[in-house]
């Protein structure tokens, strides 16, 4: 039986174009403003490719200058892959892992416990530091939450932890988080933001002010709905087999708390309207500008397919322009006539989704 082959060590060569891309700082790690999205690694559902084509496109990634990765403990085998990917690295501080730790069932949040989900996420991304632990914490009836993240702070001087972050968390609880751990120790928060759900500006925005904290977003391009892919096309079945989870997702939303469809039609037609006046852009670009523009926005992530789908070319789009007041002008005349300011009532704050608030 032949002996399998340890992958061969990568050298990465980073393209001039990296040096056009945004960055933003969390705590003391410096970023790109768009992160490498891993969660589709979670199911077969969006298709899948071999683990030296994830390899290959990881490092594709890292190249054009996007060389932070987000992912979580449930997200399949995303860690796995990541800290695969890591250890071949010539030099792997050139890449950033960006992890949550989710809680989902009420705990006691001893230091035991609170190591044993660290130490877990450690050994599946194979390095001896989490640069950016995120955490979800589903149970806000006690407080065991604020527990799980004073042993978390002592963690992060112990050096396990570079910088901490939130997962999920709304206004009224990351404020509690944040004023409990003391100032410049939660670095940011990772919810849902984008031109069809604004939640994030009633009461967010305000918290993210007040600690110095700043959003990662994703649901940006609603699993890909805010492209050109869909402009000019019939309202979908939600039930096709073609559609992905986050396209059910993210259609429901627009459905049946933001709008009609007609009504995003008329949103992608402006949205194209602009991307031509700025040289051709894309659609998915001019929405993801918009929503960098916020100031409260640290980084946006952008769900990558590694080995099946990407736009690393296309996101790196995003950095070559800047909307203009004549451009949100139209944008707005579009929103108005939506019911996205209803959103942070009729779903709830930030996170509510997953809580069945």
């Amino acid at each position: 039986m032949p002996m399998s082959r340890r992958p061969s060590r990568i050298a990465l060569s980073i393209l001039d174009m990296a040096a056009d891309i945004e960055v933003c700082q969390l705590g003391t790690l410096t970023v790109p403003r768009i992160f490498n999205g891993l969660w589709q690694l979670s199911s077969n559902a969006w298709g899948n490719a071999p683990a030296s084509k994830i390899r290959r496109e990881m490092a594709r990634h890292v190249e054009h200058g996007f060389y932070a990765f987000d992912m979580a403990d449930h997200y399949g085998s995303a860690e796995l892959l990541y800290g695969d990917f890591r250890t071949l690295l010539e030099n792997p501080t050139q890449v950033i892992g960006a992890t949550k730790w989710c809680v989902f069932r009420p705990v006691k949040a001893t230091r035991e416990f609170v190591a044993e989900g660290l130490h877990a996420r450690m050994t599946r991304m194979k390095t001896s530091r989490v640069d950016l632990l995120q955490v979800h914490w589903q149970d806000y009836s006690t407080k065991e939450y604020l527990v799980a993240f004073q042993h978390l702070v002592d963690f992060q001087k112990e050096g396990l932890i570079t910088a901490l972050g939130l997962c999920n968390f709304d206004s009224i609880h990351a404020d509690e988080i944040c004023t409990a751990c003391g100032p410049g120790v939660i670095v940011s928060n990772q919810v849902q933001f984008s031109l069809i759900d604004v939640r994030p500006l009633y009461g967010m925005a305000e918290v993210c002010q007040k600690h110095n904290m700043k959003l990662l977003t994703y649901g940006t391009i609603c699993g890909g709905f805010l492209s050109d892919r869909w402009l000019g096309k019939a309202e979908p079945d939600s039930y096709s087999t073609d559609m992905t989870p986050s396209q059910r997702k993210y259609l429901d939303i627009i459905l049946s708390a933001w709008g009609t469809w007609e009504l995003f039609q008329s949103l992608l037609s402006v949205l194209r309207q602009i991307g031509d006046r700025h040289g051709g852009v894309s659609i998915a670009n001019v929405a993801t500008r918009w929503v960098l523009d916020h100031p409260f926005v640290g980084a946006v992530l952008i769900g990558t397919r590694m080995g099946v789908s990407e736009h690393v070319e296309d996101n790196h789009r995003v950095f070559t322009f800047q909307l203009s007041d004549t451009d949100r002008t139209a944008i707005d005349g579009v929103l108005d006539q939506s019911r996205r300011h209803n959103l942070i009532s009729t779903i709830g704050d930030c996170g509510a989704e997953y809580r069945g608030n």
